[in-house]
């Protein structure tokens, strides 16, 4: 399936139930707070990816998807456009179904290597709006 198809928005959407947050921060004033807390209210678990932080939003945190003791169905990426490519490397490794890359992270080479991997890929759009958009 292509990146950011409807049809794999939908899916993702649908099927996922743990997203590993790669970035997420603790600081409520970051995009990766808001989007998922947002996220985490809808029911889905939230599993925080960041060497830096310990716990947020009431969930520890890990240094890397590696470390990760649970399965994740999706990785969602709050990171520069430059360092995507190894956490999406990180994800068809570990078998993981999925990735979004939120508003302006993009990589088209690691998103090709995660289709070829037969993974869902959404780039550059943001997973709370498209949740949004889908709830009405």
């Amino acid at each position: 399936m292509s990146i950011n198809h409807p049809v794999a928005i939908q899916r993702i959407l649908d099927d996922t139930k743990t997203i590993a947050v790669v970035g997420l921060s603790s600081n409520p004033s970051r995009p990766s707070y808001t989007v998922t807390k947002y996220m985490q209210a809808q029911g889905y678990r939230i599993v925080p990816v960041n060497p830096f932080e310990t716990e947020v939003l009431g969930e520890k945190a890990y240094a890397t998807l590696d470390a990760v003791p649970e399965q994740i169905d999706l990785v969602n990426i709050f990171r520069r456009s430059s360092q995507v490519g190894q956490f999406v490397d990180q994800a068809i490794r570990l078998g993981i179904k999925a990735v979004w890359m939120q508003d302006d992270v993009i990589d088209e080479a690691a998103a090709q290597r995660a289709v070829a991997a037969g993974l869902l890929v959404v780039m550059d759009d943001c997973i709370l709006r498209q949740h949004l958009r889908r709830k009405r």
